[in-house]
């Protein structure tokens, strides 16, 4: 009993440690981006970062919400709700078609189709599974992480995962990251994406053409996970933007700020008008209050 004790304590104490660091590292971050925040082509408190690996991408946004910690931690890493919560996030995403928690014995679980920006049933829809985790909670900072082993076209290892500390009283600094792996059958189908109908999308890293002074956006596969990256992390402000409203208003006022916000980056986001967005949302969302 003893020996069991001793190893629980040090377990416990580890697990302490790794959050005091890993909050740090988050407040570290923060200052080190205070002139980014402030300045950049966003026109919010927002920065963005990419990579493009051998079998792999990876972007990282780090924003400034203008949200109470308490609130963003009780809405996204709340043990009840939080999952539920979640799917409320992930479906106003353009292909995010379905989502819905579950809980069992192995733990939360998020059942997530995705599929094409336009309407299409469920059958012709890719389902991945979410294991839903909250790593580590405490009254300064919190992180949760949405893992999925396997993803359609031999995409594997999807990682969501979101991380927060407060700011001052009433914002809160957040890190979204949004990760994949692909094997060969992943990296085929978005090679076969990019050079057809993705072909002229771009992402929002950029550099500036010494010689004619024109801005040149990052394209292929690191310009794609931006984009997602970007949605994902629209879609969490228009979340956190829509609690203040009405219980029956904030489905609305949610769908209605996350277009809004994607349409002032009509160059990387404009995909479909906000009359077929608003009805294929609130079609997909009336489908995702039925377990399926």
């Amino acid at each position: 009993m003893v020996v069991m004790a001793l190893a629980f304590c040090f377990l416990w104490q580890s697990a302490f440690a790794q959050t005091d660091e890993r909050a740090a590292s988050l407040r570290d971050k923060y200052q080190s981006l205070t002139q980014q925040l402030a300045h950049n082509p966003f026109q919010r408190p927002l920065y963005l970062e990419s990579k493009e690996l051998p079998s792999a991408l990876n972007g990282d946004i780090y924003g400034v919400v203008s949200y109470p910690f308490a609130a963003v931690n009780g809405t996204l890493n709340d043990p009840t709700q939080g999952p539920a919560n979640w799917c409320d996030v992930l479906i106003l995403h353009l292909n995010t078609k379905y989502c819905h928690a579950s809980t069992g014995a192995g733990g939360t679980v998020l059942a997530v189709n995705i599929g094409k920006k336009t309407e299409e049933s469920l059958s012709s829809s890719y389902r991945l599974q979410f294991n839903y985790r909250e790593v580590v909670g405490t009254p300064d900072y919190f992180r949760v992480e949405l893992t999925a082993a396997t993803g359609p076209l031999s995409t594997k290892d999807y990682r969501i995962v979101l991380e927060a500390i407060p700011v001052g009283k009433s914002r809160t600094f957040i890190h979204l990251t949004y990760a994949y792996g692909y094997g060969t059958a992943g990296r085929l189908a978005m090679k076969t994406y990019l050079a057809t109908i993705g072909s002229g999308k771009v992402g929002f890293s950029s550099t500036t053409d010494s010689s004619t002074g024109e801005v040149q956006y990052i394209g292929g596969v690191r310009g794609l996970v931006e984009r997602n990256t970007v949605r994902y992390y629209l879609a969490i402000e228009a979340y956190l933007g829509a609690l203040s409203s009405p219980p029956n208003a904030r489905l609305d006022k949610r769908l209605t700020d996350w277009f809004d916000a994607t349409e002032q980056y009509p160059r990387q986001l404009h995909e479909v008008s906000r009359a077929d967005y608003l009805q294929m949302k609130h079609a997909e969302y009336q489908r995702q209050q039925i377990a399926q």
